[in-house]
Order: C-alpha cells, then sequence, then structure tokens
C-alpha cells in the first residue's frame, strides 16, 4: 500500500541532510511493502535501500542518546555488527551510510508521539519533537529490517537493508493500552515485563495494571501487611483448573504472590524507559473480597469472605457507613501514589453487590443522614469522597462504566465497558473505550470453542476481525465532544489464563489490531493488508519468543469490512 505524504514539508530536511540527494519514487506494486504495526499515518515508498554494515555509525544529539542506545543495542544483538554510538551536532554536513536521530528542527505538527523517518542510499534519519516520538519512530525503524532483527544472537546470511521511505507519523489517540488482570492469577515482575516489551514495539503506551480483586492482592503496603501476608493466598488455584496448571505457590503450598513495592518501582521505571505509563487499579467499593479477608472490620458483616462465587456473587465490599473504612482505603491510596507517578488512579466501581448495603443497619442509617435515594446514590457518595481525596493529592481517578451511578465527580474519567461513553462525554467527562465485544481478550478466538482454550463466552466469541473492525470513536458522540474520548484499551481478565505463556496467546495477535485501531487513520483500515503485515509480525513474534495465536494468521477471518 502506498500513501503519497506532502513532499513540500519533506524536501527541505531532505536537501539539508541528505546534500541534495534526489530519489526517484516508483510504484509500491513494485517494491516489497513494508509490514508495519501500527500502520503509519504517512507513507511513501521509494526506490532503492540502506545497507547496514559492519561501518554503520549511529549518530545522536543530547537528548536523543537514551533513544540511540537502545537503537545500538538492539541493532548489534542482531546483527553482530559494532555500530558505534556518537555525538554530533546536526547543523555540519552528515556523514554517508550513517543512522541520525535527533529533536533539533523537528515538525512540531507532529505532536508529542510524532516522528518523521526518511530513509535513503546513503542516510537514515530519525526526526521528533520528543523522546517519546524518537522511541515510536525507533519501532517503526525495527519493522523496516528483516524480522531476525530480533534474534536473541547475531543472524548469519541476512541481508541488513531498509528499503527507501519517508514516513511521517503520528498517533490517532492518546490512549493505546492493554490490561492485565493479576489478581485472579499472579504474573511474576519478569512476565509484567516481557508484555510491557511487546506494548512497546506495537507503540502502545498506557498499561492497566489491575492489582486488586476478590481472588488476590498484589501489592505491598507497609501499613497493612496482611494484604499480603493473607490477602494475596488462596487455597488453591481455583476456576477448575489442575494444581499444576501453575508454579504460583508459597512455600507454605499456598497459591498466589505479590509484588514488594521495590518490584513496583522496577517495573514502573522500565514501563517509563519504553514510554509506557503505568495505572494502577485498586479496586472499591466491590471486589474487594481480598482485602476484607485481611481486614474484615471494614466490611458491613464483619466476614468471613470467600475468594470463590457464592450464589452468584461475591461477599467482599466495603462498609461506606464505617469511618474508619475511608482512613484505611486513603492510607493504601497514599502509599500507590507514592510509588505511581501516573496522573490517573484506577478504582474500579463496578458490579458492586448492593444488596450489602441493602441488609445493613448502618448503611441505611448512613443513606437517611446524608439524604440518599437509593444504593447508587451511595455507591456515588463514596466515589465522590474518594475522588475529592485522590484530587487533593494531584491525581484523577478513572472507573469502569458503573461509576456513573448515581451521579459522578467532574474530575473523573469513565472507562466504558458495558456503556455511557455518551453520557460521560455529554457531561464534560473523558472516555476510555473499552466495550466487552470488541476489546475483552479473554473471550474465546474461535467459533469452534472446543478447539480453544477454556475462556470466556458469554458474549460470544470475540475473533481478529470483529477487535479489528472497532471504531473507537462512538457513532453517537458529537464531533465537538471527540476529545473527549480518549482512546481505546484491550483488557485481558485472567479467570482462566494461569499461566504468562497462554496469557500471550490470549493477547497476540489480538493486541495488534488494538495497536492498529488506536494508532492508524480510520479511513486507511485493510483486513488483507492487516493480515500481509501480521504474517512478517508473527515472524518477529517467533525471534521474541512471544507466543500467539497461529491460527488468526495462518487461516485467517473472514474480511470485517465487506457485506
Amino acid at each position: 500500500m502506498r500513501t503519497q505524504i506532502d513532499m513540500k514539508s519533506i524536501l527541505p530536511i531532505a536537501v539539508l541532510l541528505m546534500c541534495g540527494l534526489l530519489v526517484e519514487t516508483v510504484p509500491a506494486a513494485d517494491l516489497p511493502a513494508p509490514a508495519i504495526i501500527p500502520q503509519p499515518q504517512k507513507l511513501e515508498l521509494q526506490s532503492g535501500s540502506f545497507p547496514l554494515t559492519a561501518k554503520t555509525c549511529i549518530y545522536v544529539d543530547a537528548t536523543s542518546r537514551a533513544t540511540g542506545e537502545i537503537l545500538a543495542a538492539r541493532l548489534r544483538q542482531g546483527t553482530g555488527y559494532p555500530l558505534p554510538l556518537k555525538t554530533r551536532h546536526f547543523s555540519s554536513k552528515p556523514v554517508a551510510g550513517a543512522i541520525y536521530l535527533t529533536t533539533k528542527k523537528a515538525n512540531s505538527a507532529l505532536g508529542t508521539e510524532g516522528y518523521e523517518l526518511t530513509v535513503t542510499p546513503d542516510a537514515v534519519v530519525l526526526r521528533a519533537p520528543t523522546d517519546a516520538g524518537l522511541f515510536y519512530g525507533m519501532q517503526t525503524l525495527y519493522q523496516l529490517l528483516p524480522p531476525a532483527i530480533f534474534a536473541r544472537t547475531p543472524a548469519a546470511d541476512v541481508a541488513w537493508q531498509l528499503p527507501c521511505v519517508n514516513i511521517q507519523d503520528w498517533p490517532r489517540f492518546p490512549w493505546r493500552g492493554l490490561m492485565l488482570d493479576v489478581a485472579r492469577h499472579f504474573f511474576t515482575k519478569q512476565e509484567v515485563e516481557t508484555l510491557l516489551d511487546a506494548m512497546a514495539l506495537h507503540k502502545m503506551n498506557r498499561f492497566h495494571w489491575h492489582l486488586t480483586d476478590d481472588q488476590g492482592w498484589r501489592i505491598e503496603i507497609k501499613k497493612y501487611p496482611k494484604l499480603t501476608q493473607v490477602g494475596a493466598w488462596r487455597a488453591g488455584v481455583g476456576f477448575d483448573f489442575p494444581s499444576n496448571a501453575t508454579t504460583a505457590y508459597g512455600p507454605d503450598g499456598r497459591y498466589g504472590g505479590f509484588y514488594t513495592q521495590d518490584d513496583i518501582r522496577e517495573v514502573v521505571a522500565y514501563a517509563a524507559a519504553r514510554h509506557i505509563t503505568v495505572i494502577p487499579e485498586i479496586e472499591m467499593p466491590g471486589h474487594s473480597t481480598a482485602a476484607l479477608t485481611a481486614y474484615p472490620e471494614y466490611s458491613c458483616t464483619g466476614g468471613p469472605f470467600s475468594p470463590q462465587l457464592k450464589g452468584g456473587v461475591f461477599d467482599g465490599v466495603y462498609s461506606p457507613a464505617n469511618e474508619k473504612t475511608f482512613q484505611f482505603l486513603e492510607d493504601v491510596l497514599t502509599e500507590v501514589f507514592a510509588l505511581f507517578p501516573s496522573k490517573y488512579v484506577h478504582i474500579g466501581g463496578d458490579e458492586v453487590e448492593k444488596d450489602t448495603w441493602k441488609k445493613s443497619p448502618e448503611c441505611q442509617a448512613l443513606m437517611q443522614r446524608e439524604g440518599l435515594k437509593n444504593e447508587e446514590e451511595l455507591q456515588s457518595w463514596f466515589i465522590r469522597r474518594i475522588e475529592k481525596f485522590v484530587s487533593a493529592h494531584g491525581h484523577s481517578i478513572i472507573g469502569w462504566s458503573e461509576i456513573l451511578q448515581g451521579g459522578l465527580p467532574q474530575n473523573a474519567t469513565v472507562m466504558d465497558w458495558i456503556g455511557g461513553a455518551k453520557e460521560a462525554a455529554t457531561a464534560g467527562h473523558d472516555v476510555i473505550m473499552a466495550p466487552t465485544k470488541f476489546c475483552y481478550l479473554d473471550f474465546y478466538q474461535s467459533t469452534n470453542l472446543d478447539s480453544e482454550p477454556r475462556a470466556i463466552n458469554y458474549a460470544g466469541p470475540l475473533l481478529l476481525n470483529k477487535v479489528y473492525s472497532f471504531n473507537p470513536m462512538p457513532a453517537d458522540v458529537p464531533a465537538a465532544l471527540a476529545a473527549h474520548i480518549l482512546g481505546t484499551q484491550g483488557n485481558l481478565w485472567t479467570e482462566y489464563v494461569a499461566s504468562f505463556q497462554h496469557a500471550e496467546y490470549m493477547l497476540f495477535p489480538r493486541a495488534c489490531a488494538i495497536a492498529e485501531i488506536t494508532w492508524s487513520p480510520q479511513d486507511a483500515r485493510n483486513w488483507d493488508d492487516f493480515i500481509r503485515r501480521l504474517r512478517v509480525q508473527a515472524q518477529r513474534f517467533d525471534e521474541l519468543g512471544i507466543n500467539y495465536r497461529h491460527a488468526s494468521i495462518t487461516n485467517p477471518d473472514p474480511d470485517p469490512f465487506q457485506k
């Protein structure tokens, strides 16, 4: 596929950096089309290629050095070439046969995450207004090379060449994310970092870390040590898994695990180096069985509690009628704020079992004192109080669709999984689109359920073509409110995902589609070309050791855009 770009904006830079070199443009059909995911906004394929050799140098300036070091390390590992990193003033004459990274004289219209990549037979120039843009341009540069660039050891007999291109690129949405639920089943710090690497390859920038739920509390809180001493563990793996389905057992045989605060800091720093923001989720007022097993005094009933379903519902709901409940939650959030520099803290707010409040004399008395008509308004009262505390500490809350019930604080952001995007945007709230029928990556990936590992099926399977067909901009949101739609994320709930290899299988290649629908232009969506590019991406996955569902690529679904 060939997309023309505005040569008037490119030519002055090309002349300056390439010393007047002219490159003849030929039809893309005559050249191998690059296999870049997500697809760039504007790409012009030209004749010729840039050879990467043992003599190639990488030139950086002060602002681009960090990205240059990452690039050099990756290229050295794949090629075995020395690829020295040198500092150079970009006003001087470029050296032929070199790769250049710089933020100098970048086109500010590309935005904070955009970049421009120009490859000619003589040089490669990656230019961006910010470090983030350079990092994303670097991911595109990798994908212009043979997939063996991701090999763990130098690959032999590979023609290391980049096709000549002019690329101008920027994301469609600022929120391009994945959510990983580590509460049902625990994944190690190293496994989380492996997922962050895969996200970076796809230019994804938000990692939603679901750290607490009924089945487990995964984050160390110094003031409340029983949250991890008790709440991070349960008697067995559960969910009808055999005991050997996972290795996440403690020395005493209990199942689970947690991240120390040092672990959290390391993951947050690892993500930041890849321009990924980590958003923690601390569930409240429902989905809190693990916390209330450790500290039952903050519940309505005093326990005992079970991490398994009872009569179709969980029994762990915080008591809003107990003032000490809010002191507990504020203490927890204070430690969370210190660990996560993110503007956002996700507080859940979904699927609250309100019958617990209906049966609580203390909660009913609170509702009468506060003039609350029903339990939905009681939930709103709870959320507003937490939001006020979060806002006072310089952060903003995100909650699932249900936080709209009973009214919502103005600074809150809605994560739409069951509706409410238009309602929220109309009321002035930002929205992150994560609807079940397009973004829940825990759903089956095939209509032939017997051929797949056990998965969620209450809304039917979620095939790759359906994910790819999703337009994150809701049709019923007026253009004047479109800026409130921040983007989209894929969610992997892990009830039936007890190992990281299985998590990768559920994520990929559907996460590739999430990356493309959040980055690339809507009108450029082309199913056949996406599958073509996925086949090359699969080769990269093979080199990186990423597990994925092969059948989605070798036997693709029908084109979702054909009627």
